[in-house]
Formats: C-alpha cells, structure tokens, sequence
C-alpha cells in the first residue's frame, strides 16, 4: 500500500476551535486549510496549496486536470442544458465559458443557424469544385460550347469563395477566445492569503 500524501497531527487549541470553526465558516473552505496557511506563513513555508485548499501539482504541458465543484440542483441543470445547447461536453462547456468565448458567452441562439449557414457554404464550395472539374475536363476535350455553359459560375467564382471565406472566419471568430492566442502559456499559482 502507497503511504498517503496527507500528513495528520491532532492538536490541542486551547479555546480556539469556536473562532477557528467560524474562520473556515466565513472563507467557506475546510478548517484544515485555515490551519495550514497559518503554520505555512509561521514556518515562512512556500505555499503548497491553492486558495481552495487543494494540493497544487505542477500542470503537465498540455494537460488536463480533474476537477469537481459543487452546484445546485437547478445550476447543475443550467450547467447541462447549456452544454447540450451548445453541442459539448460540460467540461468543454465550463472550459468556453472560462475562455470567454463569445458565442458561449454572448448566447448560443445563432449557433445552430451559424452552423447551419456554414454547411450550406461549404456545400456550395463542393458543388463548385465538381464544377470546375467538370469544365477543365470539356476544355481539355476541346468543348468550348459545353464550357461556355460555366462562364456565369466562373463570372462569380471570386465572390462566392470569398463570401464562404468572410462567413467561415466570421464562425471561427465566434468560437475563438478574445485575445491573443498564447500557446503553452500556463498562469502561475496564486499564493494563499
């Protein structure tokens, strides 16, 4: 058997326990971590716990980690349906919303429309590359008179891709987080007051 990672001792509080009891009460977290950032900041230990009083360990690059909250009934409903709303997972869901993705955050009623529009476009873009390929085969054929039945599509070609390409990146935009993009950027703990 594994020798557990939790160090217990039992100590005697002299009267404290009541303040102590309200203390933890008051920061909504276990009494043992009023404890601990007590004998941390007495012993001028770094601190080995985040603010919620779970252990810190360092972040695999590109890691996931588990986490768990607590919720109401109805917040954990809201929690699911959203996540439901927006076609993903609760921990992708949650990850969104902490992004600040706009399309998580500003609401999903145009998501489904968005998408909707967008898979219309890029069929459109596979109607037209059979099309093209069509036309370079009559024009290697010598068909100039079939070919000619293509001048209007090609007349337009340049819009129309770049109006797939204006809503494609319009999409993206709405999924993307607000900011620059920083790649295995990781935020650095905050110490425990």
């Amino acid at each position: 058997m594994a020798p557990s990672a939790r160090d217990r001792i039992s100590v005697d509080l002299h009267g404290l326990k009541a303040a102590l009891v309200a203390r933890a009460a008051a920061e909504r977290v276990h009494v043992s971590v009023v404890v601990r950032r007590a004998v941390e900041r007495e012993l001028g230990v770094i601190a080995t716990t985040d603010p919620a009083g779970e252990p810190i360990s360092p972040p695999a690059a590109g890691g996931s980690v588990k986490l768990s909250i607590r919720l109401t009934s109805a917040g954990a409903a809201q929690l699911a349906a959203g996540a439901a709303r927006a076609g993903l997972s609760r921990s992708s869901y949650v990850a969104g919303l902490l992004a600040e993705v706009p399309l998580l955050v500003g609401g999903l009623a145009a998501r489904p429309d968005l998408l909707a529009a967008l898979n219309a476009s890029c069929a459109e873009l596979s109607t037209l590359t059979r099309n093209l390929h069509h036309l370079t085969t009559l024009l290697r054929q010598g068909q100039v008179r079939a070919a000619m039945e293509y001048r209007e599509m090609l007349d337009t070609l340049g819009s129309d891709v770049r109006e797939h390409l204006a809503m494609a990146a319009g999409l993206l935009a709405e999924l993307r987080p607000p900011g620059p993009i920083r790649v295995g950027a990781q935020r650095e703990p905050r110490a425990a007051a």
